[in-house]
């Protein structure tokens, strides 16, 4: 299973660059991760929060396919123990899910033209982290949940 970590604007903080890169690196001993981040809008005052919603969307949508099994980290989205997003995980490879792609929104969140092509939404919590932060959390969890189902001992319970 092919996971696509999908963000719109680049990580600019080097402290959540090198975080990110670190769980990257270890995450290539489970699975084929890809990363890709969408250009952020240029000239965003001009532009209501609809406008620049329906933009993003359109960039999403486009590096997206029919047969992808597309979650949205959004605030609204189901919150899972570490031991539920491995199950997740584990569950979608068994079904033999190719691509699986996680996407991280803009600051307004998403189009919903967005919404309606996910099937499913993540939230890591009710409270609300920069998206620059969300995209470590979302390395380290998804390390975290690959070591869970090989039962090794980065987690514990």
């Amino acid at each position: 299973m092919k996971i696509i970590f999908l963000t719109v604007g680049k990580t600019e903080d080097a402290y959540l660059k090198d975080g990110i890169d670190k769980y990257v690196k270890r995450l290539k001993h489970y699975t084929k991760l890809e990363m890709v981040e969408l250009t952020e809008l240029k000239n965003t005052k001009a532009l209501t929060p609809d406008q620049q919603k329906t933009k993003e969307a359109e960039m999403i949508l486009k590096k997206i396919t029919p047969l992808d099994h597309i979650v949205l980290l959004d605030e609204n989205g189901t919150e899972f123990t570490s031991q539920q997003f491995a199950a997740f995980l584990d569950k979608k490879a068994i079904a033999s899910t190719a691509s699986l792609v996680f996407i991280v929104g803009g600051p307004y969140g998403f189009d919903e033209s967005v919404y309606r092509r996910a099937n499913d939404k993540l939230s890591f919590s009710r409270m609300t982290f920069s998206h620059q932060m969300v995209r470590l959390f979302f390395a380290e969890q998804l390390y975290r949940a690959f070591t869970i189902i090989k039962s090794e001992p980065y987690h514990h319970q």
